[in-house]
């Protein structure tokens, strides 16, 4: 078979069958009486071999060892291309990301691309210190009335904040990254929920601790679902930003949260500024009296729900002072006595 019917029937060309040929990848049988090349059965096998090993993504060099190497094994040369493959989409998918925060970023020209392109690069840096300079020039950017055209930062996409913030453990950083996300707008409140159902538990810690900053209606109604999370991490963060918003639902988990000497002054102080009226004040005396009664509640416990009691104004944790100054644990009692002191004193 003359090449020209062979570049019909194998879809390959005929400049790259005698490319092949120079490489000695492919070699034509024979030659016919006018010096044509001549190929036989076995050599358009061969071609179409060529062909599948290259569609699996094979340089020229590898199909041919594949070929002519006896020793070769097929395993650990898809092993490779499964990693390299991977290794690439990767490598894709990290540009592709990268191209929709430019474009979110709706840059008005190349200037403001390159600016964007420079903080997410910062953002992104091993030094802490890039980092929370590019956090801090996000929440300038993000600032309210700031506009590319007047000379100030373009502002850096929302979800590159998001991520950043997931994903960051330095503290300063983190704080610089909760100021930028609380003044970058739409969009944050929904990205922090789903950080908040992450299988890693500092990445739920990141995303409540972030969302407990962020203004408005939607974060608040996402920070108050998280109050039945199943991790007590989350669902203190969220009752200690809830509760300081006025919300009395946080009382049960601030309550939790004495009990468990975790942000336990926090958690009182919280408790004290919920209690502003006297029906709040008798609910949330109630709720301590419940737990303090528990049989399960430890000694350290105790004492930490009798001084939450001292700050809750109103007659019933009044008289739950008068009780427990008489508890059989001693510290309790002197607490509680040293509490209706101040209490009669004011």
């Amino acid at each position: 078979m003359l090449i020209g019917e062979v570049a019909r029937r194998s879809g390959v060309s005929a400049r790259m069958l005698r490319h092949y040929e120079s490489l000695g990848l492919v070699r034509p049988s024979g030659r016919t009486g006018s010096g044509y090349r001549e190929y036989s059965e076995e050599d358009i096998r061969r071609i179409f071999h060529i062909e599948s090993l290259r569609a699996l993504g094979l340089s020229l060099r590898e199909v041919q060892r594949a070929l002519d190497d006896a020793d070769f094994t097929p395993a650990a040369l898809v092993d490779d291309l499964i990693r390299r493959t991977r290794e690439r989409i990767a490598a894709e998918t990290e540009l592709l990301t990268r191209l929709r925060r430019i474009h979110a970023a709706d840059p008005a020209g190349w200037e403001d691309v390159l600016q964007v392109v420079t903080l997410l690069q910062a953002l992104g840096s091993k030094s802490a210190d890039a980092r929370q300079r590019a956090a801090l020039a996000s929440a300038s950017s993000a600032s309210p009335g700031s506009s590319a055209s007047s000379g100030d930062e373009v502002p850096v996409p929302v979800e590159a904040l998001v991520e950043a913030a997931l994903g960051e453990s330095d503290p300063n950083v983190a704080g610089a990254l909760r100021w930028a996300l609380a003044r970058s707008g739409d969009g944050a409140p929904a990205l922090l929920a789903e950080g908040i159902g992450s299988p890693v538990a500092a990445v739920r810690e990141r995303a409540v601790r972030s969302l407990a900053v962020l203004p408005g209606g939607e974060a608040a109604g996402h920070l108050r679902e998280a109050l039945a999370h199943p991790d007590p991490v989350v669902r203190g963060h969220a009752a200690l930003a809830i509760g300081a918003r006025g919300d009395t639902d946080a009382v049960p988990a601030l309550v939790d949260l004495l009990e468990e000497g975790r942000n336990d002054t926090d958690a009182a102080d919280t408790l004290s500024v919920l209690a502003s009226d006297t029906a709040t004040a008798d609910r949330i005396a109630h709720r301590l009296v419940e737990r303090l009664a528990r049989s399960t509640t430890r000694a350290p416990a105790r004492g930490r729900l009798t001084q939450a009691l001292g700050g809750i104004p109103g007659t019933r944790a009044s008289q739950a002072l008068a009780e427990l100054s008489h508890d059989a644990e001693r510290a309790v009692a002197l607490t509680a006595t040293y509490l209706l002191h101040l209490r009669d004193a004011r």
